[in-house]
């Protein structure tokens, strides 16, 4: 064997406490959050980021059909090179309308979307000075790297912070301002109105990260800039199809001359096929329906409140209640796994351990996304069997762990 693979072979004895493991698993169409297994049969799923359950909404399921019997497949190559679809122009179009921008550009995912614009948008001046919250996603992290930009990072949601730092840059310096709305992992919600007052004083640009906001926040799911009466105040929005919208993909919206700018140097963009018209037109069916339709937001909100209260009854720490994201704080990575296996074998209760690298070694979670398609006897039975696996386990019960709304 060679040093090469003698170094992987060593890396993965020393690692095994640190092995990925998955779930295979079948979402049942029309029944979500109903899915299969091999091994465990039947379970729901409580971890899905399909926040509303478009992923299965008969509107959508119907666009995609029509567009792969109208047009088959795949797209056929990147944007660049005959890959730009009729359904990529109309849902370009609808998503810069929902954000009041002028216009907006698609990604093959959120990830290349903030990966690729902000390598461009932090980059291509030379010299931008960005302000990036401490917790921001690994997207933003490695767009702002290859970027090249001079970054400054301010703890997170703390303005005071992020205050100081734009106060003691080149006042003649460009500066874009990074955040996301809806904390991915935390569940908490940026101070905008701050923020956006913030940037307007010291002259920056803003770049505000919507994935886990858009469709389930604001007029038409426009997300929590629009909710606050502040979209027009942030430069660029950018969101995501595959958690609110059910589909996959990501998206940038905002001045025309800066989404030109994108289109022209992002190389995730550049450089990979684009998405297929079935999953384009998907998404599109799924933006329209919630432009619309206010039940799917209303049922996320309620079931979110219910199983924050449930959790209170019994004691069980999270970490915010200032959205539908419910990280519950386990705090050990050991028990964390051990608690979301039993919940599986016992209950056929889905629901993945989170450890580093994606929370801090000691900030173990399991995130909890109760979906708009859970009722509430599922909710119910969801926190019974967490309290009683929680009991069992010792798990912790400070006083307050969360961040209160």
């Amino acid at each position: 064997m060679s040093e090469y693979m003698n170094f992987f072979a060593r890396l993965a004895r020393e690692s095994t406490d640190r092995k990925r493991e998955f779930l295979e698993l079948g979402r049942i169409a029309g029944r979500f959050p109903a899915a299969s297994t091999v091994e465990n049969g039947e379970i729901s799923v409580w971890c899905s980021n399909d926040y509303l359950g478009m992923g299965q909404h008969p509107r959508v399921l119907e666009a995609m059909h029509r567009a792969i019997d109208e047009y088959g497949g795949g797209s056929g190559g990147s944007r660049n090179i005959g890959g730009t679809h009729h359904y990529h122009v109309l849902l370009e179009r609808e998503l810069a309308r929902l954000h009041g921008k002028s216009d907006a550009l698609l990604f093959t995912s959120g990830y290349s979307a903030n990966e690729g614009s902000l390598s461009v948008l932090a980059g291509l001046s030379g010299n931008c000075a960005v302000f990036s919250d401490q917790e921001n996603h690994a997207s933003i992290i490695d767009g702002l790297r290859h970027s090249g930009a001079k970054k400054h990072i301010f703890r997170h949601n703390d303005c005071a912070h992020l205050e100081e730092l734009l106060a003691a840059a080149d006042p003649g310096q460009p500066k874009l301002i990074v955040t996301e709305s809806v904390h991915s992992m935390v569940g908490d919600i940026a101070p905008l109105a701050e923020i956006a007052d913030l940037a307007k004083r010291y002259g920056a640009a803003t770049f505000l990260d919507e994935v886990h906001a858009v469709g389930m926040y604001g007029p038409g799911g426009a997300g929590i800039a629009a909710q606050e009466g502040l979209a027009s105040s942030f430069t660029v929005i950018m969101g995501t199809l595959a958690k609110g919208y059910g589909m996959t993909g990501g998206y940038v919206a905002g001045p025309a001359e800066l989404i030109d700018a994108v289109r022209a140097h992002a190389r995730s963009f550049v450089f990979t096929t684009a998405l297929p018209p079935s999953v384009a037109a998907g998404a599109l069916a799924a933006v329209r329906h919630l432009r619309d339709s206010d039940d799917e937001r209303r049922r996320l909100a309620e079931n979110a409140r219910l199983l924050h209260t449930l959790l209170d009854e019994r004691s069980i720490p999270y970490l915010s209640d200032h959205s539908h994201i419910v990280s519950v704080l386990v705090g050990d990575d050991e028990r964390c796994r051990a608690m979301s296996r039993l919940l599986l074998q016992r209950h056929g209760i889905y629901v993945q351990a989170v450890n580093a690298p994606s929370v801090r070694v000691g900030e173990e979670i399991l995130r909890v996304a109760p979906s708009a398609v859970h009722l509430p006897e599922e909710i119910r039975k969801f926190a019974a069997a967490l309290g009683t696996i929680w009991t069992e386990l010792d798990g912790p019960r400070p006083a307050r762990a969360r961040v209160s709304g």
